[in-house]
């Protein structure tokens, strides 16, 4: 477990009962939002990525701007910033936090299309979950864009899938340093 982020510089919250100790739950195992009031003001910065799989006429229309419901990469852009900016609303617990740049790009495969997001903010928390909201909003607006291509004669989804969503990347600075 990384150090960053954590008050006292052990890799667990100041007054936890280890590393594996929730910090979102008390003694009596009541869900309660971290007070973050007292830590620094640290720029910081988090990337995630993940990526959908569709058939590879699928992806041929979304690079052909020839999807039905319209460009799906630009909507897929404005799904994920506007998830990024809404993910306190949406996953308890999480601060409230100023967003100060988010960028998208996407990279297109035969039978795939990655969606890397990075979230920067100044502040008491860190950015990592906004990062990922945006990049499961984004891909998922994918997904509705073109689930009438994707979708077979039963109405599944056989070839199409999101996965490997995951965080790649974490940096904190302390303001001032």
């Amino acid at each position: 477990m990384s150090d960053e982020g954590r008050e006292d510089g052990t890799g667990r919250e100041a007054g936890s009962g280890g590393a594996d100790a929730l910090t979102h739950t008390d003694d009596a195992g009541d869900v309660q939002m971290v007070d973050v009031g007292n830590k620094p003001d640290s720029s910081r910065r988090a990337v995630a990525r993940g990526e959908i799989r569709l058939t590879p006429a699928t992806v041929a229309a979304v690079e052909a701007n020839a999807v039905e419901k319209g460009d799906v990469l630009a909507t897929a852009r404005i799904g994920a910033v506007q998830a990024v900016k809404h993910t306190w609303e949406t996953i308890p617990m999480c601060h409230q936090i100023p967003i100060t740049n988010v960028d998208t790009d996407f990279s297109v495969g035969d039978d795939r299309i990655e969606l890397t997001v990075a979230v920067e903010t100044t502040g008491k928390t860190g950015c990592e979950m906004e990062a990922l909201e945006g990049v499961t909003t984004g891909l998922n607006t994918v997904w509705d864009m073109v689930k009438a291509a994707e979708k077979d004669a039963d109405g599944g989804y056989p070839d199409t899938g999101i996965t490997g969503v995951e965080v790649v990347e974490k940096r904190k600075e302390t303001v001032g340093e």
